[in-house]
């Protein structure tokens, strides 16, 4: 008899899709996290994972551990229990370094991305081939019987050096995670280390100046708009429906593909899932059918309607990525007013990249910021405030609470794009309720 995988802060996006992904193989899975609400254990709800409190009773010599990356001796009794007590236990990223050695793994990389990108690449594959998968959004699927598996490579703590898959994609290098990379170049070493573990081929995107220093004993192909990388895209038309466009490679077409979403992001992210797909052998015409069909991770991209009034929510929590989120809010939306509810993640973020926050939220025509989400790694010192950030944006822009969301309602054709990574889908939530509010008091 197997034993039980216990997960030590189960409802976290990477370990929720990791307890899906073994449950689905056939395995016993369970878990414990905090008390309250999060987006992740609807999944695992529905699967029937038992979803415990921390207790030290859950530590036992029966299960094989897996502990979050967030849970520490000092700061978890369970920990505290399993290191007291001589159990052994692997970290997350630990787990998947030896784990994914039975397949032929696929990695996504990059400072952003990585999370739709994995989700494309899963999607499509999925179709073609038994795939099993680990996206970003706590979402896994797992198949005891797959030859392939699909997964979000992250670089935060150098996570990603256990990994030694047989491809990889990285999407970009930025300055990101203060709190542990000392600068870009910091960031680069990095990659350039995890880039040297992968085993038969790299895509890289080649319009990045740092991503070109990369070096591999893989092949490296890169992608992109230009016509100098291996791969690119041309001949693209954006529309409110999705992106077309054509891949070449090699002074050959690839095919004519058709994404249903919005931004030029996410030309790059689909045509690095073809020259991956190509270089394994996939048929083109089989890849262009089901990237058609892709609806989009979690928290990226998000969108829903109430009263008539378009709501997005959206993970961008960097500059870069607030940037992307806006230009294809503009795709999709070009004759409506852009507004951005942006809720700035960790204080050393904010204060690294303050002016580029500024920078990018100017793409908005109006910008609204819920205070600093500190994280359980920092102490808020008191270095800055949501309103040094509002001060230096031009656009208007003005701090909201979670109590008072009703500034927002002072715009007539707005689409609403909600931006973070912290608990910014409070801030949310408190607008659709007074959205639907209004409806039922003009009825």
């Amino acid at each position: 008899m197997s034993k039980t995988y216990h997960f030590i802060g189960i409802k976290g996006s990477g370990m929720s899709a990791l307890a899906l992904m073994l449950h689905q193989m056939g395995h016993k899975v369970q878990g414990s996290d905090v008390d309250h609400y999060y987006f992740t254990q609807r999944g695992l709800e529905q699967a029937g994972i038992p979803i415990l409190s921390f207790s030290e009773d859950n530590i036992t010599k029966d299960v094989t551990l897996i502990a979050g990356n967030a849970f520490r001796q000092d700061n978890n009794l369970e920990v505290a229990k399993a290191i007291a007590s001589g159990f052994p236990f692997k970290r997350y990223h630990e787990f998947l370094g030896e784990f994914m050695e039975q397949f032929t793994s696929l990695g996504v990389a990059g400072a952003h991305g990585k999370t739709s990108t994995t989700g494309l690449l899963a999607h499509v594959m999925k179709h073609i081939a038994d795939t099993s998968y680990l996206i970003g959004d706590g979402t896994g699927r797992g198949s005891s019987s797959s030859q392939y598996f699909v997964f979000e490579s992250d670089e935060y703590e150098r996570h990603f050096m256990p990994y030694h898959p047989a491809y990889s994609i990285i999407t970009n290098i930025d300055f990101d995670h203060p709190d542990y990379f000392t600068s870009i170049d910091d960031v680069f070493d990095a990659f350039n280390a995890y880039a040297k573990q992968v085993q038969k081929a790299l895509f890289i995107f080649g319009e990045d100046d740092y991503l070109r220093r990369i070096t591999s004993s893989a092949k490296i192909y890169y992608y992109g708009f230009d016509a100098s990388n291996d791969f690119y895209a041309t001949d693209i038309t954006r529309t409110v429906n999705g992106s077309d466009f054509t891949v070449m490679y090699d002074n050959q077409a690839l095919g004519r593909f058709h994404v249903p979403a919005f931004g030029r992001h996410n030309i790059l992210n689909a045509t690095a899932v073809i020259a991956n797909l190509f270089v394994e052998g996939f048929d083109m015409a089989l890849v262009a059918k089901h990237l058609k069909t892709f609806a989009g991770v979690k928290r990226r991209f998000t969108e829903k309607t109430i009263n008539d009034t378009i709501v997005i929510d959206d993970f961008a929590h960097h500059p870069t990525e607030i940037i992307a989120t806006l230009d294809a809010a503009r795709q999709k939306y070009p004759s409506k007013e852009i507004v951005a509810i942006f809720q700035p993640h960790t204080f050393t973020r904010t204060i690294a990249l303050l002016d580029d926050f500024a920078s990018a939220l100017n793409e908005a025509d109006a910008v609204y910021l819920a205070p600093i989400y500190g994280s359980a790694r920092e102490v808020d010192k008191g270095e800055v405030k949501v309103d040094d950030l509002a001060n230096r944006i031009h656009k208007p822009a003005q701090v909201i609470s979670i109590e008072n969301v009703s500034p927002l309602l002072d715009h007539e054709n707005a689409v609403y794009v909600f931006m973070g990574a912290g608990d910014i889908q409070r801030y949310e939530h408190s607008f659709e309720e007074l959205l639907a509010n209004l409806t039922k008091n003009t009825q």
